[in-house]
């Protein structure tokens, strides 16, 4: 691991462990990044029997019993985000999720996939709060806020944005009409509009500008929408004048969705930069930390994301896709070559800012086909011999291009980010 501050990574017998080359939790600063759980037992290693009901409960009970392992409680966690086989499920795990949340409600992303590890129907993956820090910060009684704003839409199970020390994490965003709490009418560019819209006044309601977002997931139900959501996308980014004039945009990983809640065909959530940091942290400080975006020339470029965004502690790096710089097209191979290049990529962007792979403390990937897994592991623990990042993986539909295999990263950036003259 490069810098000072040292990356923390944890099991615990009470969730499930060795389902996957991943650590169920893995902290850096102020962050702690939680692996997705499975509805696995972890006394039998096996599904935990029953409906719908029983997994999400056990998927929940496995990230409490991460979260008290490393004594906090579920009130730290920041955000989940919810995977479904079918999101007529939706509902039936609402009604338990509201267990584990009495009193502060995370923000939360909801999506229905192709697949899902071990056949699953539900698995969960966290971000929870680390006011200790790691090793050598000196632990601090941050305060996570939590807001909500009328100009976007509600939901009784998500708060819009919360944040905590020098990030904010938004909720999926749905093409909601905050005033009749309707779909927007209109099609895909309607509703890729609304879902940018609601985005920009979450941030808008916090006094934060639209250019401190650092990370954009956008999540459709049909890769055939993607360019009008592009054209729309861009009329969003870059949003001043100063964005404009560096070319500043976020990074960002696009995934197919098999279903979204009401039905919709475009939902977007958001990774935000917080100057401000949370209490006792202090607001004067909202200057001295910039973002640092970079591109190397010896990863795939795009003209909708930057590859890697750095902003204090962390840095996020855009989806990656098994492109073939020679040719600029997909890789033509099987999913092992196309997952050793999405990982190559993710290596050379990472080297390019003076880190190493042992520095990334999240992977989430996204494959075509989920019962290619095991080739795709087969791959993977050569690029993460020692240690071993949190991970989410999913089955998806379909993948840009035509790929196998995606894969996006967070990242320790112990350096920071500078100062601004």
């Amino acid at each position: 691991m490069s810098g000072t501050i040292i990356k923390s990574a944890r099991n615990t017998a009470n969730a499930p462990q060795d389902l996957s080359p991943s650590t169920q939790s893995v902290a850096f600063s102020h962050y702690n990044n939680i692996s997705a759980q499975l509805p696995v037992d972890p006394k039998t290693g096996a599904l935990v029997a029953g409906d719908i009901k029983a997994q999400a409960r056990q998927c929940l009970t496995n990230i409490k019993a991460i979260v008290e392992s490393i004594d906090h409680v579920m009130d730290d966690v920041v955000k989940i985000t919810v995977f479904l086989k079918e999101i007529a499920d939706l509902d039936a795990v609402n009604a338990v999720y509201g267990e584990f949340f009495p009193h502060l409600l995370p923000t939360r992303t909801v999506l229905a996939v192709a697949g899902l590890p071990l056949g699953a129907a539900v698995q969960m993956d966290a971000l929870i709060s680390n006011g200790e820090g790691t090793f050598p910060q000196a632990p601090c009684p941050l305060l996570k806020l939590s807001r909500n704003s009328d100009k976007a839409p509600q939901d009784p199970l998500s708060t819009h944005t919360v944040a905590f020390s020098h990030y904010n994490n938004i909720g999926a965003q749905l093409p909601v009409d905050a005033a009749s709490g309707q779909l927007v009418a209109g099609g895909i560019q309607q509703q890729a509009e609304q879902c940018l819209r609601n985005i920009k006044h979450v941030l808008e309601s916090i006094d934060v500008p639209f250019d401190d977002i650092v990370k954009v997931t956008v999540y459709l139900t049909s890769l055939a929408d993607l360019d009008a959501v592009n054209e729309v996308y861009t009329t969003f980014f870059p949003d001043s004048a100063i964005a404009r004039a560096v070319a500043y945009l976020p990074a960002r990983s696009v995934i197919v969705a098999s279903a979204l809640p009401l039905g919709a065909r475009v939902q977007m959530d958001a990774v935000i930069s917080h100057g401000d940091g949370t209490p006792p942290q202090l607001v004067e400080d909202r200057h001295n930390l910039v973002i640092s975006a970079r591109n190397t020339d010896k990863a795939p470029r795009s003209p909708l994301h930057t590859q890697t965004v750095a902003f204090s502690h962390y840095n996020h790096i855009a989806g990656q896709l098994p492109v073939d710089l020679t040719t600029g097209k997909i890789l033509t191979g099987c999913v092992k070559e196309q997952t050793a290049q999405c990982l190559g990529h993710i290596k050379t962007i990472v080297e390019s800012i003076g880190h190493v792979m042992d520095d990334i403390v999240k992977v989430n990937i996204q494959v075509a086909n989920i019962a290619d897994l095991a080739e795709v592991d087969a791959v993977y623990n050569r690029y993460f011999p020692s240690y071993l990042p949190a991970r989410t993986v999913i089955g998806v539909s379909e993948l840009p291009a035509g790929a196998l295999v995606q894969i996006d990263a967070v990242m320790s950036n112990a350096e920071s980010t500078p100062p601004q003259a």
